[in-house]
């Protein structure tokens, strides 16, 4: 990302009149990494904040939803589910141009390789396992409680989800991808038992939103929650998963890799732990890894899109849009074996 596509002097002086505590000059500094909401550092004398914000340009339906990112957030801060602390939501457009909000800057680590190099063997048990109890506490949570009644449609999640991601990829697609129609018509013919289950879901759970602690091995906190609604669990979890069924040249996964040496449980192992931690005694099955692919597939396809028509977050949006296409036959393969 090349400079911010709004005017640093006037978010200045809006955010030094509803927080009191920033002081001096504010410089913006773009975060690389994520592929839909443009996030910054906005640094001032007395420390940094974050921004994040929606894309400049026409949006999709539903998505590139800050104010149900930072509604969320909010609501889990005393959960013990690790996010970061919300400061202010702006829902004017008229201050940058869209909605945006702001939170506090933590200091940690990030990586979009879930083989999380740099790290030991042993260091990497424990932070697949932290990740692993991050997942499991944001499920135990009792949304009620926390003041998320109508943060999303309680049951039918998996029907209801296959038809918002059909919708998108018909509103986003850039060319045709045989393997996405199939997957349209495969996921609502073998739709799993017990689709009712609700908790709060992240709806992008992975190591590249993650922040780890700078030092020791575990997760401080899970970041991008623009994917976030009440949902089926084992689609969170599935989604988890998929780092063990793309390799390292897809989104960073780790299919293929010694997992014994680098200290990754396998994915047998992985699923156990979750299903110990929540007590439930099912686990994914070949529907919910398809079920995950086809998501990613559709949102890579978004992605590509916006590289085309220029408002995409990263500047290697057009490169990683060509993965919809390797999720959608990876999701077939599963269906087929």
């Amino acid at each position: 990302m090349g400079a911010p596509d709004f005017d640093p002097a006037r978010l200045q002086g809006y955010l030094k009149a509803r927080l009191p505590g920033l002081e001096g000059a504010m410089s913006v500094e773009a975060i690389g990494g994520g592929q839909s909401n443009p996030t910054f550092f906005l640094r001032f004398r007395s420390g940094d904040v974050v921004l994040r914000k929606q894309p400049s340009g026409e949006l999709l339906p539903s998505a590139h939803a800050v104010d149900r990112e930072y509604r969320v957030q909010k609501a889990l801060e005393a959960s013990g589910v690790p996010v970061p602390r919300m400061l202010h939501l702006c829902e004017d457009r008229a201050v940058i141009g869209t909605l945006f909000y702001v939170m506090e800057a933590l200091d940690g680590r990030v990586t979009q390789d879930s083989a999380i190099p740099g790290a030991s063997p042993d260091e990497r048990a424990t932070m697949y396992d932290s990740m692993n109890g991050v997942l499991a506490g944001l499920h135990r949570v009792d949304w009620r409680l926390v003041g998320l009644e109508g943060f999303g449609r309680p049951g039918s999640y998996f029907e209801r989800q296959i038809n918002r991601w059909t919708r998108q990829w018909q509103a986003s697609k850039t060319r045709e991808i045989p393997e996405i129609e199939r997957l349209i018509a495969w996921l609502p013919a073998n739709l799993p038992a017990g689709d009712d289950e609700t908790t709060i879901v992240h709806g992008d759970f992975r190591v590249g939103n993650l922040m780890f602690h700078p030092e020791e091995p575990r997760v401080i906190a899970l970041l991008d929650w623009e994917l976030s609604t009440l949902g089926h669990p084992l689609a969170d979890l599935a989604f988890n998963c998929v780092l063990y069924h793309s390799t390292q040249e897809a989104y960073g996964g780790v299919l293929g890799l010694d997992l014994d040496a680098l200290g990754i449980p396998a994915e047998d192992a992985y699923v156990r732990r979750y299903c110990e931690r929540t007590g439930r005694e099912d686990g994914i099955t070949a529907f919910h890894l398809a079920f995950a692919m086809f998501r990613f597939a559709v949102i890579f396809e978004g992605i590509a899109k916006r590289a085309r028509i220029g408002t995409a977050a990263s500047a290697d949006a057009e490169r990683v849009g060509r993965l919809s296409g390797f999720f959608a036959k990876r999701a077939c393969e599963l269906i087929d074996s």
